[in-house]
């Protein structure tokens, strides 16, 4: 019998409590901040005069006997043991760096401004969906929640979370996966910072660069902070500003990648891409380009829904992808050199393009498959040289704001551009496969 499979999701939806709700929920987050740092104080403390390392049983074994004093007042018994795992969790990262040969990183005790979330590891202990559009949580009560889109799956876990002045409750689920409609289709996907993306058929994603454009009011907002005097309530509400502006980019970029991911799942069956080391991009001269595409988030968003619908996504070495044509004939160029053309095989395209080809092609090599046509060289991307003229389909695609994609797949009679190989930029003329 074969495994069942179970995919775990979360639903985020927006909370609306009243003033004396804040108040408790508000209280909630003190008292399992104060905790945290009782916890990290007690293993600290610990070790430095007796040389003992403390666990988390050590410490969830105390919970009853603090809480029968009356020296913990966290509403749910639940909720205090998650606080004392996210406790071990910290140590036990901190022990791995160190073993690593990493920053280590000591865990640090938390102030009550930044202890944003409290959760209820088991649904039904302490929280509960109503039937009036509301979240029972305990030690709070009924509060009116915003359920945009229904729930799907069984709910394990709720989070409640304070985030730039607004509440939100995230629901963790575990539901079945719902597996598309087989597709013959492939695709080798380059990401870059010109355009955020292109594919192996030539078509071209924009690159948003949602940070770019809010830019100047992100700079205005963090000038207003710095002028405000600290610890005033206006300080707190210039720093409520700064955070939404920060979240409303954050929140464009995970929209914009959650699309984007999806589109590409619903129209290819194999999906190859590049197995990057972000973390190392993201520290270079490129650092804030990089850090504005979100290449990171957007592959991991790619990879679930891939999971969930039943595709085939695989990550290849991107040595070489950029200096080797699809015939296997070196091509070496600098990061100037934006055109590739192989005298071997005939292939003329940009070089982005090129790279989502080859990329597509190490893909279809640890399958153990090859391209359709002959000489390795995708139909859609053979060229015709005739008179130092380069003739090459190229695909239109675009959105509008509201992020509907039309992507035009060339055929035998459509229109396509002729560039002048001999000339450093296209021509004007028009010609046809």
């Amino acid at each position: 019998m074969a495994d069942r499979i179970v995919i775990k999701k979360n639903f985020k939806y927006r909370l609306y409590p009243n003033a004396a709700q804040i108040v408790a929920i508000d209280g909630q987050l003190a008292e399992a901040c104060r905790l945290y740092n009782a916890a990290v104080q007690e293993r600290r403390d610990a070790y430095r005069v007796s040389h003992k390392s403390i666990n988390y049983c050590d410490q969830a074994n105390q919970l009853k006997e603090i809480r029968a004093a009356g020296d913990l007042t966290l509403a749910n018994f639940s909720c205090c043991q998650d606080v004392l795992r996210r406790v071990d969790k910290a140590f036990n990262a901190f022990f791995g760096r160190v073993q690593n040969g990493q920053k280590p990183g000591y865990p640090r005790f938390r102030p009550v401004s930044r202890y944003d979330s409290v959760t209820f590891p088991s649904y039904g202990a302490g929280c509960k969906m109503l039937d009036n559009a509301k979240l029972r949580l305990q030690g709070v009560g009924a509060i009116k929640i915003k359920a945009h889109r229904p729930i799907e799956g069984k709910i394990k876990t709720v989070t409640v979370k304070r985030e730039a002045g607004r509440w939100y409750a995230v629901l963790s689920v575990e539901c079945e996966p719902k597996n598309l409609p087989a597709s013959a289709e492939k695709v080798g996907l380059d990401v870059g910072l010109t355009a955020f993306a292109t594919l192996s058929d030539g078509t071209e994603i924009e690159n948003p660069r949602y940070y770019k454009e809010a830019h100047a009011k992100l700079r205005r907002a963090q000038r207003t902070v710095a002028r405000r005097k600290r610890g005033s309530n206006n300080q707190k509400k210039a720093v409520r500003d700064l955070q939404r502006a920060h979240a409303h980019v954050r929140n464009q970029r995970a929209d914009f990648a959650h699309k984007v991911a999806r589109m590409l799942v619903a129209l290819f069956g194999l999906i190859v891409i590049e197995q990057l080391n972000i973390k190392v991009l993201a520290a270079g001269m490129l650092a804030k380009s990089v850090n504005d595409a979100g290449w990171s988030s957007f592959i991991a968003k790619l990879a679930y829904k891939a999971e969930e619908a039943g595709r085939v996504l695989l990550k290849v070495k991107p040595r070489g992808t950029s200096q080797r044509c699809i015939c296997g004939a070196p091509n070496p160029k600098t990061l100037s050199q934006r055109w590739r053309y192989c005298a071997n095989c005939g292939l003329s395209v940009p070089r982005d393009h090129a790279s989502a080809l080859e990329i597509l092609r190490l893909g279809l090599s640890l399958l153990g498959g090859t391209w359709p046509v002959a000489a390795n060289v995708p139909e859609r991307s053979r060229l015709a040289l005739a008179g130092g003229v380069v003739t090459k389909a190229r695909i239109q695609f675009t959105y509008n704001s509201s992020f509907a994609f039309n992507s035009a797949r060339p055929n035998a009679r459509q229109p396509c551009a002729v560039i002048n190989s001999s000339a450093s930029r296209s021509s004007t003329a028009v010609g046809r496969r």
